[in-house]
């Protein structure tokens, strides 16, 4: 199981400092997620400061992108970081896309699909030297002059990965897509009950398995001997927890357990504002089965225990501050290296 950092916001004046302590610590990889800027600029910078560890997206938004765009950006990063670059994408909700983003919604499982498929033309292109012709619901791409064609470069084809949730999108990892980004709000049973068979379906249907397949996932972390006290670290968890929750689209996890009362719950405190008072309905029998406790040291024992072979690479949900409670961060690296 390897270890990533991921930052879920980042300042592009301090991310070469970020990459350099990352990869001084030993994680595996680092991910960037689109939330206050773009994650494409910051990993560029986490290439140039570092030499071993992937950089990847978790997630970049998909579709206020072109799909030729998208890939003239993941093969520049493939490039810089010698191979090192992971593409994942994720489709964000209806609102991000149509309020934030100013695109339109639909059908997005069709989309992400076809989003991919382009996005493979387009290297397939560059790559072989193949025309460039994908016709699409969504897309048709069938013009690339040479000027216009980075061509080839001496790395392995670029990993995508893509964020699912329910049947549909992780059934398209499953055919289309090298991995997947579990979110954080996910339980052993979800992966086992829910998760994996729909994957397997998947990969039943294009020839794949699970053993070129990976499965990447944020874990909701409370050490118990960091700078944070514990009971602060657990009632942020609690107050995340409660905030996904209150949505439909984690629904699926909280049903498979029976906690259906819970979602409705959350979902009417919500819609009146309420913030503050939904941590107060998650649980110890929620907050167990979504988060793991224990020192710096012990966690990835207890992670690795709890999750077998289910995941293969973790992130903390966590923020990651160079210089705050290093020697942490450093006993788990070490723990998940052992």
């Amino acid at each position: 199981m390897e270890f990533d950092v991921t930052l879920l916001s980042f300042d592009l004046g301090q991310m070469a400092a970020y990459a350099q302590a990352a990869e001084a610590l030993g994680f595996a990889g680092c991910w960037l997620a689109e939330t206050q800027g773009d994650p494409f600029l910051g990993l560029t910078l986490a290439a140039e400061h570092s030499k071993r560890m992937n950089v990847g997206t978790a997630v970049a938004v998909a579709f206020p992108r072109s799909p030729t765009l998208t890939a003239y950006i993941a093969w520049q990063l493939a490039q810089y970081s010698q191979g090192r670059f992971i593409l994942g994408l994720g489709t964000q909700v209806k609102a991000h896309n149509v309020l934030r983003f100013g695109v339109k919604w639909e059908k997005p499982i069709k989309k992400m699909r076809e989003t991919i498929e382009a996005i493979h033309a387009c290297w397939d292109c560059w790559q072989q030297g193949k025309p460039l012709d994908y016709v699409g619901e969504f897309f048709k791409l069938q013009l690339m002059t040479p000027f216009f064609d980075p061509g080839p470069h001496d790395y392995p084809e670029i990993p995508i990965y893509i964020a699912a949730v329910n049947e549909q999108m992780l059934r398209l990892a499953g055919t289309h897509c090298d991995g997947v980004h579990i979110h954080p709000v996910h339980t052993v049973t979800y992966l086992q009950e829910f998760a994996l068979p729909e994957l397997e379906k998947g990969w039943a249907r294009n020839g794949r398995s699970r053993s070129n397949f990976t499965l990447s996932a944020g874990i909701f972390a409370i050490p118990t001997d960091g700078i944070r006290p514990a009971a602060e670290v657990e009632a942020f968890v609690r107050q995340q927890l409660a905030f996904y929750m209150s949505t439909p689209a984690y629904k699926v996890v909280l049903e498979l357990h029976g906690w259906g009362d819970l979602s409705r719950q959350l979902g009417q405190l919500a819609r009146a504002g309420a913030w503050t008072q939904m941590a107060d309905l998650i649980g110890d029998d929620v907050l167990d089965a979504c988060a793991v406790s224990g020192t710096w040291a012990e966690l990835p024992a207890k992670i690795q225990a709890k999750y077998g072979n289910l995941l293969d690479r973790v992130s903390y949900y966590l923020p990651f501050i160079p210089g705050e409670d290093d020697a942490g961060w450093a006993a788990s690296v070490a723990g998940f290296n052992s």
